[in-house]
């Protein structure tokens, strides 16, 4: 044990915890339980001091609070905060943003090998793991 990194240790156990808030809880607009939120979840989990996100419950709320903020893109929301990295440098507790099938791409954290967020196929089963498909699968990546 005391020759393991106390910070990757440390975002380990940050990254739990926000992903504990979510994990079997389905997406819903209505309550809070999207990718923005679970992204900030663990921003302030690992130190971040972020603004609240508005009241939006729905797509369309969403699209219109994004644009508040004067960014089109989930990918421009989170540069405006986030120092952007290349994916495959991502760290435990790490954001990525990975093509979405429906209006918004999908953000995910980095936990342990895998990719953790919402899936447009099972929004009901809470978070799952994303496999990342296709030539370029990533948008982007941040280090938090």
């Amino acid at each position: 044990m005391a020759d393991r990194d106390p910070i990757l240790v440390a975002r380990v156990a940050a990254t739990e915890r926000a992903v504990a808030r979510f994990r079997n809880r389905p997406f819903g607009w209505e309550v809070r339980r999207t990718c923005i939120h679970l992204a900030r979840a663990q921003a302030r989990a690992l130190g971040h001091r972020l603004p609240a996100i508005p009241d939006f419950r729905s797509p369309r709320g969403a699209r219109t609070a994004l644009r508040a903020q004067g960014c089109d893109t989930l990918d421009q929301l989170l540069d405006k905060f986030f120092p952007r990295i290349a994916p495959l440098a991502a760290w435990v507790g790490d954001l990525v943003i990975m093509a979405g099938g429906d209006e918004f791409d999908g953000i995910g954290i980095v936990a342990g090998g895998k990719i953790l967020g919402y899936h447009e196929d099972y929004l009901a089963d809470g978070l799952v793991n994303l496999v990342p498909t296709g030539d370029a699968p990533f948008i982007g990546a941040w280090r938090l």
